[in-house]
C-alpha cells in the first residue's frame, strides 16, 4: 500500500495523505506557518531595512567544541532531503572535523556517525561535483542528500564540531510525517580511515553487522602513499550470513567495483565522471610543493542492486597495485570509507570515530 514513502517519476501524480515538513533556521522545529518568523539572527543585520519575514534567520553559528541538533523529529515519518553547506564544507585539512549524526527511536547508539564532506562523497575537504541520485554537491559545495530515511518513533540528527573555530552552519532538512510499514529498514552510514592501510591487510570497508537488511552505498577516498604506480587492482568481498574465510561475492577489481575499466585510463590520463549510481568524480595530482600524494575519490550505490543479507554483513577491498607487469603490490594507502546500508534495529555500536588527529587530511 502506497504510504508516502518512495516516491519517484512513475508514481509522482499519486495523491497521499503524508504531511509534508522542512526544518531550517528559519524554523527550527518545522512547525506549520511557523517558517520565517525570526526577528533575530545571522542574517538580522543584512536585513535591517526590511525587517520580520526578509532572510532575518538563514543560518547559524556552532561554537567549537560544541553539538547542534539539526532535527528533533516524533514519528512516523521518512527524512526524503537534505541540503547542507556553511563551514562543514571548507578545504583543508580540517574537513572532516564537522561530524554528522543520526539516530532512530530513542537509541543511544547513532546509525549515522560520519564526517559531513565523507558522507557527500568529498573525502578530500576540496569541492568536487557530484551528481548521483542518492547524493549531489554542487556549485560552490553545497551538499545534497536524497537517501530515504524511515523511522517509526523518532528521528534526532546532530553535527558536532570539532574544529577550534565556531563554524556558521547553512542546512534544511525536508521530512514526510507519514506511516511507515513493518517492513522497512533504517538508514546507516559508517565512516572509517586508516593510514597507513599495515602491509597485506585488507581494508574493512564495515564490519559487526547484526539484523536483516541490505548494503546500499559506498564511498572510498584513497590517498596513494609512496610509488604512484597503478594502484587498483584490489577485490571487493562482501562476507555476508556467516561467511567466514571467503565471501559470497567478490569483485574483479576496484575500478571494475565503481564502474570503470583498465585503470580509468584514457590516452595515459585518468578520466573522471559522476553518474546516477557510479562515479569515479575526483582525482588530486600532485602540485610540486604541498600535496604530495595522488588522491582519488569514488562513490557507488547499490540502488539498483542492492546487496540482502539475513543475519550479518562484512565488506572488505584490498589495497593492491603492480611492481611491474607480472607482479602485484600489497599496498599501504591513506584509506577512507563510508559504507551505506538499511536493517532492523538495534544498530550495533560503530567502532570509535577516533580523534581530530585520527580524521586529519595529512
Amino acid at each position: 500500500m502506497f504510504n508516502g514513502l518512495g516516491m519517484s517519476l512513475g508514481n509522482l501524480p499519486r495523491l497521499s495523505n503524508a504531511v509534508t515538513r522542512s526544518i531550517s533556521a528559519e524554523n527550527f522545529n518545522g512547525e506549520k506557518g511557523k517558517g520565517a518568523m525570526a526577528t533575530e539572527g545571522l542574517g538580522a543585520e543584512l536585513a535591517r531595512d526590511l525587517g520580520q519575514g526578509w532572510k532575518v534567520s538563514p543560518c547559524v553559528a556552532v561554537k567549537a567544541g560544541e553539538t547542534f541538533t539539526i532535527a528533533d523529529i516524533d514519528g512516523p515519518g521518512a527524512i526524503q532531503s537534505m541540503w547542507l553547506s556553511g563551514s562543514i564544507a571548507c578545504m583543508g585539512p580540517a574537513a572532516r572535523y564537522y561530524i554528522l549524526r543520526i539516530y532512530w527511536d530513542d537509541q543511544e547508539q547513532p546509525s549515522v556517525e560520519c564526517p559531513a564532506p565523507d558522507f557527500f562523497a568529498c573525502p578530500w575537504g576540496q569541492y568536487a561535483q557530484v551528481n548521483s541520485v542518492a547524493v549531489a554537491v554542487n556549485p560552490n559545495r553545497g551538499y545534497n542528500c536524497f537517501w530515504e530515511m524511515p523511522f517509526k518513533k523518532r528521528c534526532r540528527m546532530t553535527l558536532e564540531n570539532r574544529h577550534h573555530d565556531d563554524m556558521v552552519f547553512y542546512y534544511q532538512v525536508n521530512y514526510t510525517l507519514t506511516d511507515v510499514g513493518d517492513d522497512v529498514g533504517y538508514f546507516h552510514a559508517q565512516f572509517r580511515r586508516t593510514n597507513p592501510l599495515p602491509y597485506k591487510q585488507e581494508y574493512t570497508i564495515v564490519d559487526g553487522i547484526a539484523g536483516k537488511g541490505h548494503y546500499a552505498g559506498t564511498v572510498m577516498g584513497w590517498g596513494l602513499n609512496g610509488a604512484g604506480n597503478w594502484w587498483g587492482e584490489g577485490e571487493i568481498k562482501f562476507f555476508m550470513d556467516g561467511d567466514k574465510e571467503f565471501p559470497t561475492i567478490c569483485g574483479t577489481g576496484t575500478e571494475d567495483y565503481f564502474g570503470g575499466a583498465y585503470d580509468w585510463d584514457v590516452d595515459g590520463k585518468y578520466v573522471t565522471f559522476s553518474g546516477p549510481f557510479i562515479g569515479m568524480h575526483q582525482v588530486i595530482q600532485p602540485d610540486g610543493l604541498y600535496v604530495s600524494q595522488q588522491r582519488f575519490a569514488m562513490y557507488r550505490w547499490h540502488v539498483m542492486d542492492p546487496i540482502r543479507f539475513e543475519q550479518d554483513l562484512r565488506v572488505q577491498i584490498q589495497a593492491l597495485g603492480l611492481r611491474d607487469k607480472a607482479r602485484y603490490l600489497a599496498r599501504q594507502d591513506d584509506i577512507a570509507s563510508v559504507a551505506f546500508w538499511y536493517q532492523t534495529l538495534p544498530t550495533a555500536p560503530f567502532p570509535q570515530l577516533g580523534s581530530t588527529d585520527d580524521l586529519e587530511i595529512i
